[in-house]
């Protein structure tokens, strides 16, 4: 499908927000009869979702955040004030040892992605059973049917809320922004007042993706610190003005050891990879020259709060294509 072409599924252009709004919530109407869950990460895409469930339907939407264990330093604090401040019924369900039991000696990328889709789905049912609901809205956009193949289209990445649904999902999918693109839901998301629309993205596998080859809370948490210093670095050089703001920043834990120097002697500790790129849509990406002071305080940082256990920080100069942004 092409970029330019992208309408939403009532043929409205996104150029106009406030008429997309208004065809999505009749339709959400139509589509949900009684209750349904949303699923809610706390990313622009499903809170965007969550907030037209809520317009269309009321009380009949619930949104459901799932605490994997797998987010960033005070997402769930930060995910379960806004909701409140939205005055959005929800929940926040603890699932960390689900999570982490399901992802258990798994390395592969893509069988990570599916068993991340498929323990969310249990979780989304568990909790549709409680609330009475027979419907999953949830906030896929093109990019992640696009990137996960089918028909025509070669697999990038299985998205896991496209190919990490099992098939034997109980409840009926409701999309609603289906066919926008990310800006496209920016956009939305500036219409609804939604605060800090432009926050970068962050995958729904969460760190987990980000923690490249075998998964353990020990190398969650690992990641977890230097993404955080990450954040905090491209913040405060997006405050002084050292550099514009980027589409993404975050974090890598790479699954080699290599050899470091703590005073006169030698240790063996984890590789971390920084990504810091700019895009409109994530389609495609480029990534950015950063000073060279920005990335050395962001080694410093990291080497020092993790020390003897990553000993080697590096920049990840590859453009999307031919790399994706993700690294899994």
């Amino acid at each position: 499908m092409a970029r330019g072409a992208v309408v939403d599924a009532g043929g409205l252009g996104v150029n106009d927000p406030a008429a997309f709004v208004e065809e999505a919530v009749r339709r959400l109407r139509e589509e949900v009869p009684a209750r349904t869950i949303v699923a809610a990460s706390g990313g622009i895409d499903s809170t965007v979702a969550a907030l037209l469930a809520h317009r269309a339907l009321g009380e009949r939407a619930k949104a459901v955040f799932v605490d994997t264990g797998l987010l960033r330093a005070g997402e769930v604090q930060q995910v379960g004030g806004f909701f409140a401040a939205s005055h959005l019924p929800y929940s926040i369900v603890p699932a960390a040892e689900l999570f982490f039991e399901t992802l258990a000696g798994v390395s592969d990328p893509e069988e990570k992605r599916r068993r991340i889709g498929a323990a969310f789905v249990r979780v989304f049912e568990g909790e549709a059973d409680k609330f009475g609901a027979d419907r999953l809205v949830q906030g896929t956009i093109a990019p992640d049917w696009i990137e996960s193949g089918g028909a025509l289209r070669d697999t990038i990445k299985t998205h896991h809320n496209v190919g990490g649904i099992p098939k034997d999902m109980r409840l009926k999918l409701v999309e609603p922004l289906r066919d926008l693109y990310k800006d496209e839901v920016r956009a939305v998301a500036r219409f609804l007042g939604v605060p800090e629309s432009e926050r970068q993205p962050f995958p729904g596998p969460g760190l987990a993706v980000r923690v490249t080859g075998p998964v353990s809370r020990e190398r969650v948490e690992r990641l977890r610190v230097a993404n955080a210093i990450v954040e905090e670095e491209v913040e405060r050089a997006v405050a002084a003005k050292e550099i514009g703001r980027p589409w993404q920043y975050f974090a890598v834990l790479l699954p080699i050891r290599t050899v470091g120097v703590m005073g006169d002697n030698r240790v063996h500790g984890e590789a971390v990879s920084v990504r810091i790129v700019e895009s409109i849509d994530a389609m495609t990406a480029t990534a950015m020259a950063v000073p060279r002071p920005v990335l050395a305080r962001i080694s410093e940082r990291i080497t020092r709060a993790l020390s003897g256990q990553v000993v080697r920080v590096l920049y990840d100069i590859t453009d999307k294509p031919p790399a994706t942004i993700e690294w899994e």
